[in-house]
């Protein structure tokens, strides 16, 4: 692809001068960090009043284990993440048009699918490297608060670390393999729009409405990429894993389920990212 690489490295140039990149960087690990210390101040005076009252229940034991706060950070950050990556991939193409850099890009002979597949894997770098900051923060501020540890309740543990550690690495993969076509969604809306200002409005607002309306759409939700996301209305599989590594037995897998979540989302960003390519050839710039 003719200039390819002077194009992802503009990208990179811009992206560590810009204040939009530091935001999806760090946004999504310092919300969990105020999540996580206001949790750990209501629960300690809650503690302290039941304490006062008679031996805790069950609820009140698993509230000490750390692997459950992990979880909820994990969403919680995944989900602000998601938005702010569509937003940013909105954002992107839209207002490089708009300023008339891309075309001073393409006049240094960069193609257009070139340009496009540049910010792809731009976007792609910078969701990797916050999804790891958001990771390490929640480890630490999680085994700050609480205590990381097997669940166990009158000296019978109910679920390992084994265990809790392998649901864990299972929903935290099938949270991230929606978010390239989240990204893909973003991008094409941003080569579409007639101005920045839309793209954001237009690709918040039908990711929203997406996340709104798809307990409506019953089984039919199962062929949306959105609907494995983590999101506002959490249907995705890390929201039973929160419920999982608390050690509670009524959770239900349903492994067919889980499989779609793995294969839905690949198709429907190899089409984001077709249209995309074709839209962009015949896009006034």
């Amino acid at each position: 692809m003719n200039g390819l690489l002077t194009a992802l490295k503009s990208e990179l140039f811009i992206a560590l001068r810009t204040f939009a990149s530091n935001l999806i960087l760090l946004a999504p690990a310092l919300v969990i960090v105020l999540q996580n210390a206001l949790l750990w101040i209501t629960e300690t005076g809650q503690a302290a009043r039941d304490n006062l009252m008679g031996s805790p229940s069950f609820d009140e034991v698993v509230s000490t284990n750390a692997y459950g706060y992990f979880v909820d950070s994990m969403s919680t950050g995944l989900t602000m993440l998601s938005l702010l990556l569509v937003a940013q991939a909105a954002y992107s193409f839209s207002f490089d048009r708009d300023t008339g850099l891309v075309r001073h890009l393409l006049i240094r002979r960069i193609s257009r699918s070139a340009l496009i597949l540049a910010k792809l894997v731009y976007l792609h770098l910078l969701a990797l490297l916050s999804f790891i900051v958001l990771l390490i923060t929640a480890y630490i501020f999680s085994d700050l608060f609480w205590q990381f540890g097997p669940i166990v309740e009158d000296g019978f543990e109910l679920i390992g670390e084994d265990e809790i550690l392998f649901e864990i690495q299972t929903g935290l993969k099938l949270a991230l393999v929606p978010l390239p076509a989240a990204i893909a969604f973003g991008l094409l809306i941003s080569v579409c729009a007639q101005s920045a200002t839309q793209a954001i409005t237009t690709a918040l607002g039908i990711t929203l409405a997406i996340d709104i309306f798809k307990s409506m759409l019953g089984d039919y939700a199962n062929f949306v990429y959105a609907r494995f996301q983590p999101s506002l209305i959490d249907a995705s599989y890390l929201q039973d894993v929160s419920r999982i590594v608390r050690g509670y037995s009524d959770v239900l897998v349903d492994e067919n389920l889980l499989q779609m979540n793995l294969w839905v989302p690949i198709p429907a960003l190899i089409i984001f990212v077709s249209i995309t390519l074709v839209v962009i050839q015949h896009k006034k710039i």
